[in-house]
């Protein structure tokens, strides 16, 4: 069985719907996928394989929890995160559909400041394709000179007085108006980008059955896409989307919700649930989305699972962050482990296996 995740379950994903209605033959769809991969590690050093589990019982008992904790380890896949994850899923669908008899896609564009934007330069790269990457103008000269070298133009956003919201995501969604293709991690302006988040689920899924799987997820939520998508992957297992106390726009939406939790009206009012935080501010700098953008789907899934959104204090992101480089090998950043601050926050009442995500590279 192929350590690629994509063809592995490429069966469950909906971009082999174009195998399964006829219009391509699974040779046609893995070669293109082949091809894809290949070129990746061209770029990257390596393609898509499976990434590790490590055990966290050691980190769980010196931050003084008493679960057993598994961890899912990123920060070596495509581009440093799991964000390349989503970028090939919609890669791959933007391919097959073309391979298919669709137009070819423009311009690419994203906004991000980090992870998501090294993704997309390398799946953008890999396709031929030209990326428009939209960032706020403190973003990471590391990842902004690494974006230069993949073949990225740059486009550095500064705050307009009055205008509420990210400024570089606004720049993006004008771009797309403009004619870009969205290429981003955000479900509601890629809804492809799901098909890749869920391959992350399913791994962990098969990772842990043998043990009899996980009872909790506690995942770090930014824009909300990975969140999701693992939940949608892993739909026995009770979900705490988890962010900072310094931007935490997805637990105020759960709280107006609450207690009866009418999805239809939140969905016929979204802006009376989700709008921008004021002045996000995170030692977690990847999950300083001002809004949740896959805000719905995820509080659904969280509602669903039995779990709620935990909002951890800026003492343990940055607690967390310390204790996973002193009690495990993985080289996470501060972003990737504060799904783990979550669980330090608001751990549970009674022992469970509980599932973390260490997803992007400290590039500190």
């Amino acid at each position: 069985m192929s350590l690629n995740p994509f063809l592995r379950y490429r069966e469950r994903l909906d971009s082999y719907e174009a195998v399964r209605s006829g219009q391509l033959s699974d040779d046609q769809w893995v070669a293109i996928v082949e091809g894809l991969d290949t070129e990746v590690a061209k770029i990257h050093g390596t393609g898509f394989v499976e990434t590790p589990i490590v055990d966290g019982s050691v980190l769980a008992q010196e931050a003084g929890i008493d679960v057993e904790l598994i961890i899912k380890a990123e920060p070596h896949n495509v581009g440093g995160s799991h964000k390349a994850r989503h970028l090939m899923g919609a890669a791959i669908h933007m391919l097959v559909a073309e391979a298919a008899g669709a137009e070819p896609a423009g311009r690419l564009a994203i906004a991000s400041c980090g992870n998501a934007a090294m993704g997309a330069g390398v799946i953008a790269r890999a396709m031929g394709r030209d990326l428009d990457v939209f960032v706020p103008v403190w973003a990471d000269e590391v990842v902004v000179t690494a974006l230069h070298e993949l073949g990225a133009t740059i486009n550095r956003c500064e705050r307009v007085p009055g205008e509420a919201g990210d400024p570089a995501y606004l720049r993006f969604k004008e771009a797309v108006a403009d004619g870009a293709q969205a290429f981003s991690v955000q479900g509601t302006d890629t809804p492809t980008t799901f098909d890749g988040g869920r391959t992350l689920g399913w791994e962990f899924a098969d990772q842990t059955a043998d043990a009899g799987g996980l009872d909790a997820l506690y995942i770090q939520v930014g824009g909300g896409a990975l969140a999701t998508a693992v939940s949608l992957a892993m739909p026995e297992t009770r979900l705490h989307p988890v962010q900072a106390e310094g931007c935490a726009p997805l637990r105020r939406a759960w709280d107006k919700l609450a207690p009866n939790f009418d999805f239809a009206a939140a969905e016929a009012d979204p802006d009376s649930y989700m709008w921008a935080w004021d002045n996000p501010e995170s030692f977690a700098t990847g999950i300083l989305d001002d809004v949740t953008y896959d805000w719905l789907p995820l509080l659904r899934r969280t509602h669903e699972t039995g779990g709620e959104p935990v909002v951890a204090p800026e003492t343990l992101i940055v607690s967390a962050y310390d204790l996973a480089h002193a009690h495990t090998d993985v080289p996470v950043c501060s972003t990737g482990a504060s799904g783990f601050a979550g669980l330090m926050t608001a751990p549970p009442k009674s022992k469970e296996r509980v599932g973390v995500l260490f997803t992007g590279i400290d590039r500190t």
